[in-house]
């Protein structure tokens, strides 16, 4: 089985651990057939995107013991569903992204080149040492 890929062709690499994110709950937005939401964008959450997506019916600042979800806080990093991001991203409240931890099956919905204006990462950089965890 091959390794899946991010958004830049590369290995898809870890969202966020802590909280522990991603469809499989795995710590990456690894995707399958089971995900029908598409939990593919690495975000790194911001107050106005929590706001907004509150609005819209999907509250995840409220932790849901439950389920294991401990709710986020701005600056959380999150496997986001694809559709919820371009909807923020047409709505002026789109999180930034880790293009590294993106996978690339998000670009069904949205181009790189969207990515790229959000992205806290490219290409041409590595990530910053507070996505060292």
């Amino acid at each position: 089985m091959s390794k899946a890929k991010n958004v830049l062709g590369n290995e898809l690499q870890s969202c966020s651990e802590s909280p522990r994110t991603g469809f499989y709950r795995d710590g990456c937005c690894n995707t399958g057939p089971e995900d029908a939401g598409v939990h593919t964008v690495c975000v790194v959450t911001t107050a106005a995107f929590l706001e907004f997506s509150k609005a819209r019916g999907n509250d995840l600042s409220t932790p849901m013991p439950m389920y294991g979800f401990p709710g986020l806080k701005p600056g959380d990093q999150w496997c986001l569903c694809a559709e919820r991001w371009k909807e923020a991203l047409q709505a002026g409240k789109a999180p930034s992204v880790i293009l590294a931890a993106t996978h690339e099956a998000t670009l069904q919905y949205v181009t790189l080149e969207e990515l790229e204006i959000y992205a806290l990462d490219s290409e041409e950089t590595e990530l910053p040492d507070i996505f060292d965890a």
